[in-house]
């Protein structure tokens, strides 16, 4: 069964509703080291059916529960592919507690090629929590996330990079939620191990009861310590991303005292914890010089938009000085769409 683990994810099935395995169950009924997968079944009202698969890696010894989610937008290729290949990778010999993977949360925008959305209800997975236990499939995919995965982890990493039309300058981020400092100062540990050089934080202003939509933003919301990589661009599979998102990943484990795997160098960190953007008002045809990475001052003209015979009908500047963290890279436009993102340091 280890052998086909990976190529064809021979996943046991559970129906959402009925008798289930849960992870709670695995984790309390099983001694490691073990490789188990499990499959949620889900359908919504309209007769839209889906399935997160789970994979549970459990070590020789007790330790804390990492868990590691790709794929929430299923056109975001090399943060799926690293994952893959981080549960092939993984001895749980070698291991101290358990790694939890959701290998592809929104498999429907995977298998279909879509790129931010579920096909099935037009709904971005990434907006939809907490979720709704009898809402759309969306909303019930995103609801089994927060109450079956989420409650079991100790540490929470969302895997994302830049989607179908986003150019992404490699990253990784958490909030400054300073309700939970412990939380906040284990994330951003978290963050300086990984290796990755720009290190965002954003602010966290979210009340209790406020609803998160961004699944790591629901484990912050929920206490866990969480924290989000972005890592690969424009819907390809890019070696170098994959390979990051490992290293990156290898490293939080290694700091945590879970698996004794070799560290990649850490490069001079950059810290990043304001943001602008830059949105559309216009639908049209985008053109811009700039690329993630670049740095703009205030005022910069950052890319134009045009109508389909060409004539220029907008002009984008940079409101703030700072580094592209991602940027729109493909020519359709449309109003309201993200232009692009602008970072600094403020302090």
């Amino acid at each position: 069964m280890h052998k086909l683990f990976f190529i064809g994810l021979m996943l046991c099935s559970v129906h959402v509703g009925g008798a289930q395995k849960s992870i709670k169950k695995v984790l309390a009924n099983t001694t490691g080291p073990l490789k188990e997968t499990l499959r949620w079944h889900v359908q919504d009202g309209q007769g839209n059916k889906g399935h997160l698969p789970v994979a549970i890696i459990k070590g020789k010894t007790d330790g804390p529960v990492f868990t590691v989610v790709a794929g929430v937008h299923g056109f975001e290729y090399p943060p799926i592919v690293a994952v893959q290949e981080l549960m092939r990778e993984i001895k749980p010999e070698a291991l101290s507690g358990t790694i939890l993977c959701v290998p592809i949360a929104n498999t429907a925008s995977f298998y279909t090629r879509t790129p931010f959305i579920n096909p099935q209800d037009g709904t971005n997975l990434n907006g939809a929590f907490p979720g709704d236990s009898v809402g759309t499939i969306t909303q019930r995919l995103a609801h089994l996330i927060t109450k079956k995965v989420i409650p079991e982890s100790d540490v929470f990493l969302d895997v994302h990079g830049g989607d179908a039309n986003e150019d992404l300058l490699p990253f990784v981020c958490y909030y400054n939620n300073k309700n939970r400092p412990e939380r906040t100062q284990m994330a951003e540990l978290l963050a300086q191990a990984s290796g990755f050089e720009y290190i965002v934080s954003y602010p966290y202003t979210l009340k209790d009861d406020d609803p998160a939509k961004y699944v790591f933003k629901q484990a912050v919301q929920d206490g866990k310590t969480a924290l989000s990589i972005e890592c690969g661009k424009l819907g390809n599979v890019q070696e170098e991303a994959v390979v990051l998102i490992k290293k990156g990943i290898y490293n939080m484990l290694h700091q945590m005292e879970m698996y004794d795997a070799p560290t990649m160098p850490k490069p001079k960190r950059i810290r990043l914890n304001h943001q602008t953007y830059i949105r559309s008002n216009e639908k049209g045809i985008f053109y811009s010089d700039h690329k993630a990475g670049d740095a703009v001052k205030q005022g910069d003209v950052v890319g134009y938009t045009t109508d389909e015979f060409g004539e220029r009908i907008a002009e984008y500047r940079a409101p703030s000085g700072g580094i592209i963290l991602y940027k729109i890279a493909t020519p359709p436009i449309n109003v309201g769409d993200t232009v692009m993102c602008i970072s600094t340091n403020l302090e």
